[in-house]
This record gives C-alpha cells, sequence and structure tokens, in this order.
C-alpha cells in the first residue's frame, strides 16, 4: 500500500502523554508527525470484497424490511395484494418498484392470482415463514444481549448517557434490533432506559447507570483474557493488526505507528473531555469507539457514511472517516455496491475474538434462501425460451457470450 507523509512547514509537537514515553522511543527520532501528518492510498482486498454477509446487505434489509410488513398486514396467512404494498418502496429502503423487487426473490415471496380482479398477490414462502420464526425466536432468547448492545452505544456519549432516537434508528438494522423495540421503547426495554427531550425538541434514549458500574470494551476483555491487560487507568494497550496481502508501510509510518501503539488506552466507555482533540492519544480513543462500535454490529460492518451522525455524540472529530484509511492493519474500506463499507477485520481474521451476534446465523440463512432465486429465475428463463427456431439467427437476451458463439458456429455449418 503507498503511504504519503505530509509535513507541516513549522515542527510538530507531540503531546503530553507522548512526550511522557519518550524514554522509551529511540532518540534518533527527535520530531515526529502526528496522525494528522498519515495519509494513505486505498488498497484492494478480495478476501474482504468477497464476504456475502456484508455485501448482499443491501438487498437482504429491504427484504427482510417487507417480509415483515407482510406479516404485519397478514399475521395469519401471510399473503397480501400488490396494491397493499405498491406504495411503500421509499418507506421500506426499495430502490426499485415493489413488485419488480417481489419478482427478484421467488424462493421467498410467491406470486398468484388474487381472489377478485385477477390482481397480482405475493405471499411468503415456507422457508421464508420458517426463517421469520427462527428470527422472532432469536430476539426473544437473546434480548438481554441485543439491549445491552444498544446500552453500550449509548454509554459511549459520554458524560450525557444519551443519544437521540433519530439515530439510534439509523443504526438499528446494524445493532439487529427489531422494529417494535424503537416504536414503544418503554415497553420493550428495562427500567435502565427512560426517554428524554433533547435539544431542538428531539426525542433521544439515556440509560442509568450505577456510579460503581464500569463497563469493558471488547480490546480490554480480550487482553484481560489473555493476561496482558491488568484493568488499571491508562494502561497500554495494543490493537491486534490485521496486514492485508501486499499492504506494506513506508519506514516513518511504521514508527509513528509504533509510538501510537505504545500510548495509553482510553475506553470508549470513559470520560473523554479531558483529551487534546489533536493529540495522537485522542486519536488512538477515535480508533477504540470505532473498534467498539463495529465489535457490536451484526455483521461488524457499517456504511461510513451511516456512522457519521454518531460524530457529534460520540465526541468524534469532523473528519473522523479518515481513521479508517490512516489504520489499514485494523479496518479495511469495501467499495463494492458503489458504498464505502467499513469492515473490522479483527472479526474475520480472528473469529474467536470477537463474540458473533446472535442474529447473524439468521441473515446467514436469509442469503442463502436469496441465491436460490438467482437459480430459479436462470431456470425459468431458460424454459420460456423456444425450442426450434430453424434457420434464423436469432439472439436470446438471456444468451451468454459462449453460447452466441456456438449459435453462430451452428448458423455457419448449416
Amino acid at each position: 500500500m503507498a503511504m504519503v507523509v505530509r509535513r507541516s512547514r513549522s515542527s510538530v509537537c507531540l503531546s503530553h502523554e507522548v512526550l511522557s514515553s519518550r524514554n522509551s522511543l529511540p532518540c534518533s527520532y527527535t520530531q515526529r508527525q502526528t496522525y494528522v501528518d498519515v495519509y494513505m492510498k486505498w488498497k484492494k482486498d478480495s478476501f474482504f470484497d468477497s464476504i456475502d454477509t456484508i455485501h448482499r446487505s443491501v438487498q437482504l434489509k429491504p427484504l427482510i424490511a417487507l417480509k415483515n410488513c407482510i406479516v404485519s398486514s397478514s399475521p395469519d396467512d401471510y399473503c397480501v395484494p400488490i396494491s397493499a404494498i405498491s406504495k411503500k418502496d421509499l418507506e421500506l429502503g426499495i430502490p426499485i418498484k415493489v413488485a419488480r423487487f417481489l419478482r427478484l426473490y421467488p424462493s421467498v415471496f410467491e406470486e398468484f392470482t388474487g381472489p377478485k380482479y385477477n390482481l397480482p398477490w405475493f405471499k411468503l414462502t415456507q422457508r421464508a415463514v420458517e426463517l421469520d420464526r427462527q428470527e422472532k425466536e432469536v430476539y426473544v432468547k437473546f434480548k438481554d444481549d441485543i439491549v445491552s448492545r444498544l446500552k453500550k452505544l449509548i454509554l459511549m456519549s459520554g458524560r450525557e448517557k444519551m443519544l437521540p432516537l433519530k439515530v439510534i434508528q439509523g443504526l438499528q438494522w446494524y445493532l439487529g434490533l427489531p422494529d417494535e423495540f424503537l416504536s414503544n421503547p418503554e415497553d420493550n426495554l428495562d427500567k435502565c432506559f427512560r426517554l428524554v427531550e433533547m435539544e431542538d425538541g428531539l426525542k433521544g434514549l439515556a440509560v442509568n447507570v450505577d456510579g460503581s458500574e464500569s463497563f469493558l470494551s471488547m480490546m480490554q476483555r480480550n487482553a484481560m483474557s489473555r493476561g496482558m491487560y491488568s484493568g488499571v487507568e491508562g494502561e497500554v494497550l495494543e490493537f491486534p493488526l490485521f496486514p492485508s496481502k501486499g499492504l506494506r508501510l513506508k519506514r516513518k509510518i511504521a514508527d509513528w505507528f509504533d509510538e501510537f501503539q505504545r500510548l495509553p488506552y482510553v475506553s470508549p466507555y470513559e470520560d473523554y473531555s479531558g483529551l487534546d482533540p489533536n493529540s495522537d492519544i485522542a486519536e488512538k480513543r477515535v480508533v477504540g469507539v470505532l473498534h467498539e462500535l463495529l465489535s457490536l454490529f451484526v455483521e461488524h460492518a457499517a456504511e461510513r457514511k451511516k456512522l457519521l451522525c454518531l460524530r457529534k455524540h460520540l465526541g468524534l472529530p469532523q473528519k473522523v472517516h479518515k481513521a479508517f484509511e490512516r489504520h489499514p492493519y485494523i479496518f479495511y474500506l469495501s467499495l463494492n455496491n458503489k458504498t464505502c463499507t467499513a469492515i473490522l477485520k479483527e472479526a474475520y481474521c480472528d473469529r474467536g475474538a470477537i463474540a458473533q451476534h446472535p442474529l447473524a446465523k439468521v441473515r446467514k440463512k436469509y442469503i442463502s434462501l436469496m441465491k436460490e432465486s438467482e437459480g430459479m429465475l436462470k431456470r425459468k428463463r431458460l424454459n420460456n425460451r423456444p425450442h426450434d427456431q430453424g434457420n434464423m439467427n436469432i439472439k436470446d437476451l438471456d444468451y451468454t457470450d459462449d453460447e452466441e458463439v456456438k449459435l453462430q458456429r451452428s448458423s455457419a455449418a448449416l
């Protein structure tokens, strides 16, 4: 990976925390760049670009939203006329016409002619109904775990310990929260949560915690289990690194990163108000917040732009998105599906380090069911082709390039 270092005209000053640890650093580096001087170019990694559970979420999210709409509209037989849902494309986040989207997934939505006026109706297939049942069982069985993840997200907001409901709803898919959790928070959440009025008339969700209660991040728990962390405030804790193939850091960047790793670890749940926002230790807190945030999500990944709504509430800098680029050993940015998705490498390179979200297995099953639709549609196209065209050189729109070459050869032979 190509790296670029930009020096300012004036000498770069180190933060107080870095100065206090300079005795352990090579004396030859009397002046060092801070994180604001570190830039790098993006490097493709085919392994992370091919993770289905991440990149199929673009189609899975509206599919599950549509499935939930059908279930709530007809809880007995799971079938509705197209007229009942055709105008809900924007509400459900469907990028195309609802009827066309439904027909893309015959393994999930079965089409049939309705009892009146020959209108198309759609119902969930038996396998889709079974997956819906499994999904609801997860929400019941692992409710405490799912609520705990929501609680940790709110606790990362510092002293206020509250977030706007609008922000939480924007991350609902990544947190794996069912729809009714936020539509009726007072009924579905325990007593430690409370609704509050925030600035600009926004409603927020706050968390009440005991002053003696402490929370450990995923980084701290893993290091403690390995005997590498004692829990003392200000203790050094290094991020696990997972270099991609062909990724190389220039010497100056590598030296800066070695210093960065030896800085004290600041937990996302600690008060950050005393940190200099332009210091390297503040950068380490930002990386720690992003690491903890992605570890709470179902796929341990999220669209980078979706995280920007947390910038103000979690005390993140204006250009927080640059932190993903400065730390390619910790995060990966995938550009698939015309979106920029931030992925936590540790979750996929060290499977035992981060606990799997309870909903992850069910979503994998949904994706497998979605893939079956591709085969069903292909077989349908093959069955609808004309069987005998004589000497007519007709090109079927579904032909592949190989099939077109074969057609041309057979026509020439005749």
